[in-house]
């Protein structure tokens, strides 16, 4: 199967590339697409859910609107949809890696129905948020979506 490149794909600048590998593929599933170790740049892909990580260099050329305070990323969170999110669940637990929040199952309001997802929230090692959800389905809207 050919690769497709995703049409929007968040760059994250990162302190540590060898550490993000580690968090963003063995323990959240995604691979390495392609990589330039001589930047310390990799473009990671699960599925169609597409992310580049950027190792920072001060001596380099990156777009920063603003100090590179941790926690990174603040103000938002990062949805990828995993087929399921149990297996995500044990690798971040046998790594001892913390939740940001529990797995919940919730639903929310899209027009007529509510869609659902079984999430949870976790940060990687420069606190990007994630928020991984596997499908639930479907049902009409009842006006109680989370």
């Amino acid at each position: 199967m050919a690769f497709t490149f995703a049409r929007l794909t968040p760059e994250l600048l990162i302190a540590d590339l060898t550490r993000s590998l580690h968090f963003w593929v063995e323990l959240i599933g995604f691979r390495i697409a392609y990589e330039r170790p001589e930047h310390r740049f990799a473009y990671l892909d699960l599925d169609g859910a597409q992310v580049m990580l950027d190792q920072y260099d001060p001596t380099a050329r990156h777009w920063l609107t603003g100090p590179m305070d941790r926690p990174l990323g603040r103000g938002i969170n990062l949805q990828i949809e995993v087929a399921a999110v149990e297996p995500v669940l044990a690798r971040l637990e046998a790594a001892g890696w913390p939740l940001f929040m529990a797995v919940e199952d919730a639903w929310y309001r899209a027009g007529a129905i509510e869609v659902g997802q079984r999430q949870f929230l976790v940060q990687d090692p420069d606190g990007y948020l994630l928020r991984l959800g596997a499908k639930l389905g479907e049902r009409p809207a009842t006006g109680r979506a989370s």
